[in-house]
């Protein structure tokens, strides 16, 4: 049996049994799945949150091609889930076309701006999180060389290398920021050998310190980075447990959360955009006995201090998104 054929008896089993479950909320996971260790899982680890102090239950797919997206969202609200969660920016031109066709039923999506009056669109300051572990890199580093390896060059993901290269530079004005990207395609998140190769060339340029905000792609880099002997930052979920004593934090960015809020208000979610950044909780670093040995007292003032002047807007990060420059690093 193929995988579409596969998908899409799971597809039938669920517009079969809607009725049993007609207000259950839903979650795509985009390609990575949703055990990635870091974006999908977090969203996951949301879903899952929601359920336990519930006791509800919720629906939810995990794509295994660029093909089924339109599919898989009209086939969930066809079964009447409601809301309808999407991880990913991918999922943008899809919900933009399926969401008047279901105009009963609440979207809510991830990393992406879909102006339709029954979506809510999530997005994140990733750029101030990625500032803080940058901070954090610089301090740790002890060759003045740092690294970042995104998974797919695109806007969103120099966002966050834009980030961590002026945090690097605030915190070392003299600081060397070597930055890479995976690939063009979205195979480019799920590419680990492509990663720790990637890893083992920053190392041999002199970066000690690497963040990875690649997805999958990344569980390679931190693979290679502890095995180099060098250290890592991780992203989205807090992964210092993959290699503990060997990734110095993680930039935590709570897709979580995002996912709880809109199950929490379900079919009576409100629509608009959402915007989570270091004031409301929605990014951060992750500090707890897998790092806490690497983290001194003094780079955790010096990081803390700068996060409360960003929150208070005395420090304002630059944005690639807002004008698509990088003025503290070049890809």
């Amino acid at each position: 049996m193929s995988l579409m054929q596969k998908f899409l008896g799971a597809a039938a089993t669920l517009a079969l049994t809607s009725g049993a479950a007609l207000a259950d909320p839903a979650i795509i996971y985009d390609l990575g799945g949703k055990f990635d260790k870091s974006f999908n899982e977090a969203a996951f680890n949301g879903a899952e949150k929601w359920k336990a102090e519930t006791g509800g239950t919720y629906k939810e797919l995990e794509m295994q091609s660029e093909a089924q997206r339109e599919q898989a969202l009209r086939r969930l609200a066809e079964a009447g889930a409601n809301p309808i969660v999407m991880t990913g920016f991918a999922f943008g031109d899809v919900l933009n076309t399926v969401a008047p066709d279901f105009p009963d039923t609440r979207f809510a999506i991830i990393d992406m701006v879909v102006e339709q009056p029954n979506v809510k669109s999530v997005v994140f300051n990733e750029h101030e999180g990625s500032y803080l572990v940058g901070m954090m890199a610089a301090l740790a580093s002890k060759t003045g060389t740092v690294g970042f390896i995104g998974g797919m060059d695109i806007p969103l993901i120099r966002k966050f290398g834009c980030g961590y290269a002026e945090g690097v530079k605030a915190a070392n004005p003299d600081a060397t920021v070597v930055m890479n990207m995976t690939g063009t395609t979205p195979s480019a998140w799920n590419d680990p050998v492509k990663g720790a190769e990637l890893a083992k060339a920053q190392k041999s340029q002199g970066a000690d310190v690497i963040y990875a905000a690649a997805g999958g792609t990344g569980i390679g880099v931190l693979q290679a980075a502890a095995d180099e002997g060098i250290l890592s930052i991780g992203v989205d979920s807090n992964q210092n447990y993959l290699h503990p004593g060997m990734v110095l934090t993680s930039m935590l960015k709570r897709v979580d959360n995002a996912v709880y809020a809109a199950f929490s208000e379900g079919a009576d979610m409100a629509p608009g955009i959402n915007v989570m950044g270091l004031a409301n909780d929605g990014v951060g670093y992750a500090l707890d006995d897998n790092n806490a040995a690497l983290v001194t007292p003094e780079m955790r003032a010096a990081v803390d201090a700068a996060a409360e002047k960003i929150k208070s807007g005395e420090i304002v990060v630059h944005d690639y998104m807002s004008d698509n420059t990088c003025p503290s690093a070049s890809f």
